[in-house]
């Protein structure tokens, strides 16, 4: 199906009954799958077949879902996750161990910099943060041989930072390391980043993807655009897997996917559930449209806020005086998303007060579905991080976010005008 545009997509790829078959794809809720022949499933433990036996490593549900992402993106396979969390931390798993690093912008999502800049230490696997319009020189210097991947977010949750990827890339390949993106408050209805030159693209399908806030899962999707192949940065690619009779992953069409299915989902379990994968897939199927009305509706109201006494400043990248609005237009011209940030003028308990008197807005640790709603970060979602990491991460105390659904702009804007009233 590579041949017909993204709309179509979104309703079709992923899965093709077969007559009198289902329409759309069914829940296989099962654990596991009935073999006749014994070896038919030993040929499953060694990879030779694509049958189902094990419903921690694959599922005929989460396989129409890790269809269509990866025909959206334009990847080569894709690995459907319990969480965008997971989806993250399997693959820094799949690719470092101990005594490895990995290169990542700091204006990224609250909890994958509590990963990258927490967690993966524990482990022996060091992050080295940048500032993501830090010249190329400086992120450069970042890199060494036991760096594994460069990582960015398309647009930053919540900082509204848009991610250079021409910059980027050009250093990923000069080094030869995996450039990885996650694409969640952009999604492939508004921007590809294979085709700016991204090796793996990560998602958190629980937002946009879904759209519903129903259903909870991450998506991996492997480009199969990377050379591992004698690679000196990668070895784990290029020598015997002794846990598969000696499978060269590097051989393989898709290295990275069959790698962290393998050994990261076959060790961690960490997979989409059959129902997630059921309602994302359903939810899916309006991505394009849905896509446009949040990127229409962001744009009207961030003119709206930007034009308000009592609002700072605003950041989305629709607006002209956007420092990203250029770098928006080059990535992202069909549509900037319905996520934005926003300075309300005073403290921590002005914007507090501006959350709690909206009425058809809500507050919500959530982003990115059909229905609107704010968080004030630094108290919620980036609570852990110092006052200085706060500010690397572009978040500063008065930030607001603000993710805009699909409802009347014009409702949304009364209900910000009047909220407003009150600080």
């Amino acid at each position: 199906m590579k041949n017909f545009n993204l709309e179509t997509l979104c309703v079709q790829a992923g899965y093709s009954p077969k007559t009198g078959e289902s329409r759309i794809p069914q829940i296989c809720q099962s654990t596991t799958f009935y073999f006749g022949d014994t070896q038919a499933m030993a040929d499953c433990f060694d990879l030779k077949s694509d049958s189902y036996f094990y419903s921690r490593l694959a599922n005929p549900t989460v396989t129409a879902l890790e269809g269509k992402v990866a025909a959206l993106e334009g990847g080569k396979a894709a690995i459907g996750c319990a969480s965008g969390m997971s989806a993250s931390m399997l693959t820094a798993f799949t690719l470092c161990e101990a005594g490895d690093n990995i290169v990542s912008s700091s204006t990224i999502y609250g909890g994958t910099y509590n990963l990258f800049g927490t967690t993966l230490p524990k482990l022996g696997i060091e992050c080295r943060f940048f500032n993501p319009d830090a010249p190329a020189e400086e992120i450069e210097a970042l890199i060494d041989e036991k760096t594994k991947f460069i990582f960015g977010e398309t647009i930053a949750n919540p900082s509204i930072v848009v991610f250079d990827f021409d910059k980027v890339s050009s250093i990923a390949k000069r080094h030869g390391l995996l450039f990885i993106v996650d694409n969640t408050l952009a999604t492939p209805a508004l921007c590809q980043p294979f085709r700016f030159g991204a090796n793996i693209i990560i998602h958190s399908t629980s937002k946009y993807m879904d759209g519903h806030a129903a259903a909870l899962g991450g998506m991996i999707v492997d480009g199969g655009n990377f050379d591992f192949k004698g690679n000196p940065r990668y070895p784990a690619f290029n020598l015997p897997d002794e846990s598969y009779h000696g499978l060269v992953y590097a051989d393989l069409a898709a290295p990275f996917a069959t790698k962290c299915r393998a050994q990261m989902i076959r060790d961690l379990g960490a997979i989409m559930s059959p129902q997630n994968a059921f309602l994302t897939y359903l939810g899916s199927d309006t991505l394009a449209l849905r896509m446009e009305r949040h990127s229409a509706n962001a744009a009207k109201i961030a003119a709206f806020l930007a034009s308000h006494p009592k609002i700072a400043w605003v950041k989305h990248p629709s607006l002209s005086s956007d420092p990203y609005h250029a770098l928006a237009q080059k990535y992202l011209p069909n549509g900037q998303g319905g996520m934005m940030s926003f300075g309300i003028r005073g403290d921590v308990h002005i914007c507090a007060k501006f959350m709690e008197a909206l009425r058809l807005i809500t507050q919500e640790t959530h982003v990115a579905d059909v229905r609107s709603c704010v968080l004030h970060p630094a108290s919620t979602t980036h609570r852990q991080l110092s006052k200085e990491d706060l500010e690397k991460a572009g978040v500063p105390e008065n930030l607001v976010r603000l993710s805009v659904g699909i409802e009347n702009a014009d409702d949304l804007i009364t209900d910000l005008a009047q909220a407003l009233e009150h600080v």
